[in-house]
């Protein structure tokens, strides 16, 4: 009996290839959208130029009425006929007719941007706030090091002997590759930022600002107080960093975990699993595996120092200090979960944290206490090791590997300031403790006054710490110069949080294992109702096809995750080849399954089969450069589905009827599609 003559257009064919049309529309926006500089120097224009426009801007309150633009300056003012950069520049509008002097906020990192700012409206109801963007960073020049992320990605341990080697070869290499492309490295210090944001203030026609920075730029609102005293009205530093401390001196850090241990010492659940923190820190080793996953031991302790930075779920999420002590916890009593999560984490996160090439132009600035910290011993004996900054400074080598610039020895001592500035720091902060601020800033500043915040970290917990008090504490200072910190209460640290990072190691793995499982199995039974039915239901193929999908790519992108941490330790978690092949072969082959039947010709099977499999994984690589993990495990999934569908759909709408052999062996009907 012949099959029916096969009809090119049908009404489910339209719709599929009408959908299959907007993924593709969407995959190529965000591809698109997301590639890049929107900052280019406008034609014409020289040095100093602001242009603006109106515009708004999202705050944590909603959008606030601002004004963004791009301003113009030279890449390296050490140098005659420098060329420009553009920088881009967004005023968020006081909302009062009569605002006071306006705010420059600087964020911190180094590598970090600093045009996001959703507090801007804690600050915006009396005054101005602007942002500047980081030259390297945000400007129409970035110090992007490719090389250095695909080493640390690919590293067997973040900590590793080899993992820092390659991280000075990949610094050393990024820069040479910057230079040849044009790049002036000796334009890319703190204090040419300084001369940005003073040429900002300029052309904005302020004569005075007022500076509120954190972390590592407090270092910059010093700098900018000490070159142009006269600009600066009132600075307010969260989380300050003197020169001299991008470097974590491991006798400061013991000095904040015995903080730590001594609240422990005083809560009952705590002390009941330890009898002395410090001591249980220093004396558990990070286990090798958990279960049959392993655990990179750098990982963890880089992942542990970054943990206890904040104090506040609110701010750190699930590697807050109680959260990163509590895994620790749990390791020393036969549990090594939440250190396999803290590992595992750490190698997701940290390589693409900062733009690489501005932490090395930042590192710079501390270079002469870099060589002399690295040239001695460092780090042996001490609690938690140096481990984070050996790993950030590539255990001192990126000092050599990254050029030296005109200004790296400028500001390499403090100076003093007679700006009045406002010191605001965290008890338990591990990252820029308090007593460094007060040892070796404090002293230089005669109008300076410091708060220290009982039981808080970092910068992050100030801002999610009691916004209501945080706000009228530096509100208050920068409109009168008085300090009033009373509206804090002391933050309790609890050392039980509801979702310890052990339950959440657990809930991690069951998932994964459950969808890889689940993706696997329907790989063997999709074939085998096929082998016995001769087809997948219409109805259970469109659902297949489309719905069905996102879990079996989602599984199969899981199951190679579980495959590169069990057997591939120097595959990348992130790796787009990982992704492409864990995500398009199995749902090219159930796309295959969903529209093959059985009495078709072996020829038609195998052309089918090929084509699901080609359209899917190529479909799949596409889509996973479309965004960053983990949208890209969403968008790599469309791609394939998107690849793999419309290639059987074309192979349906070109197929002769003369394809289908044996008629009257099988039932046959029409594709699905």
């Amino acid at each position: 009996m012949e099959p029916p003559a096969n009809r090119p257009l049908t009404l489910s064919r339209i719709v599929a290839l009408t959908i299959i049309g907007l993924l593709v529309l969407g995959l190529a926006y965000l591809c698109l959208a997301g590639s890049g500089s929107t900052v280019s120097v406008p034609s014409g224009a020289h040095a100093g130029e602001l242009t603006l426009k109106p515009c708004h801007y999202a705050t944590e309150r909603g959008s606030y009425a601002a004004d963004c633009g791009t301003l113009v300056v030279p890449e390296n003012r050490h140098k005659a006929g420098s060329r420009l950069i553009a920088l881009p520049v967004t005023r968020i509008r006081a909302r009062t007719a009569r605002p006071g002097t306006p705010v420059f906020r600087l964020q911190g990192g180094p590598g970090i941007t600093n045009m996001e700012f959703a507090a801007a409206s804690r600050l915006a109801a009396g005054r101005d706030v602007v942002l500047v963007g980081y030259r390297g960073v945000d400007g129409s020049v970035r110090l992007d090091c490719p090389e250095v992320d695909s080493a640390m990605r690919r590293a067997a341990d973040l900590a590793g002997a080899k993992a820092i080697d390659a991280y000075a070869t990949a610094y050393r290499s990024c820069a040479e590759r910057l230079r040849s492309g044009g790049v002036d490295l000796g334009g890319y210090s703190l204090p040419e930022r300084v001369d940005d944001l003073e040429a900002a203030r300029r052309a904005l026609g302020y004569r005075h600002v007022d500076l509120v920075s954190e972390s590592a730029g407090t270092r910059t609102a010093m700098i900018y107080a000490w070159r142009y005293p006269k600009s600066v009205e009132r600075s307010v530093m969260i989380a300050v960093n003197p020169p001299g401390n991008f470097i974590w001196y491991p006798g400061i850090t013991d000095e904040q975990v015995r903080r730590y241990a001594k609240l422990c010492a005083h809560d009952g659940s705590c002390s009941s699993r330890t009898g002395d923190l410090a001591v249980t820190l220093h004396s558990t080793p990070v286990p090798h595996r958990w279960w049959f996953l392993p655990i990179k031991g750098g990982n963890v302790r880089i992942a542990t120092f970054f943990g206890l930075m904040n104090a506040t779920p609110a701010a750190a999420g699930p590697i807050s200090a109680p959260r990163t002590i509590d895994a620790w916890l749990a390791a020393a009593n036969g549990d090594p979960s939440g250190l396999w999560l803290q590992s595992v984490m750490a190698q997701l996160v940290f390589p693409s944290a900062q733009v690489h090439g501005d932490l090395a132009a930042v590192a710079r600035s501390d270079a002469a206490a870099a060589k002399r910290y690295f040239a001695g011993a460092h780090g042996h004996g001490s609690i938690l090791g140096d481990t984070s900054s050996s790993f950030l400074f590539a255990d001192g080598r990126i000092i050599s590997a990254w050029p030296a610039g005109p200004d790296d020895n400028a500001y390499s001592r403090v100076r003093t300031s007679r700006v009045p500035t406002l010191l605001v720091s965290g008890d338990l902060d591990f990252a820029t403790p308090p007593q460094t601020a007060a040892r070796g800033l404090l002293p230089h500043l005669p109008n300076g006054h410091q708060v220290v915040l009982k039981n808080l970290g970092h910068a992050d917990d100030f801002w999610a710490y009691e916004p209501a008090a945080g706000s009228h504490l530096v509100n208050t200072f920068l409109a009168s110069g008085r300090v009033d910190a009373s509206r804090f209460t002391t933050n309790r640290i609890d050392f039980t949080p509801r979702m310890p990072q052990t339950v959440l190691a657990k809930i991690v793995l069951l998932v994964m294992v459950a969808l890889a499982s689940l993706t696997i199995l329907s790989m063997l039974l999709l074939p085998l109702r096929v082998h016995r039915r001769g087809r997948v239901g219409r109805r259970s193929a469109v659902a297949i096809r489309s719905a069905g999908l996102v879990v079996i790519g989602l599984g199969g992108w899981l199951g190679g995750v579980l495959l590169a941490l069990t057997a591939m330790p120097t595959v990348p978690l992130d790796s787009e080849l990982l992704l492409g092949v864990s995500v398009g072969a199995p749902v090219g082959l159930t796309v295959y399954w969903a529209w093959v039947d059985r009495g078709w010709t072996a020829a038609t099977k195998a052309t089918g089969l090929a084509a699901a499999l080609a359209g899917a994984l190529v479909g799949a690589w596409l889509g996973g450069y479309a965004a960053p993990v983990p949208l890209a495990v969403l968008t790599a999934i469309a791609g394939a589905a998107a690849g793999g569908n419309l290639l059987v759909l074309v192979l349906d709408m070109v197929r002769q009827p003369a394809a289908t052999a044996a008629p009257a062996r099988t039932r046959t009907s029409p594709s699905p599609a």
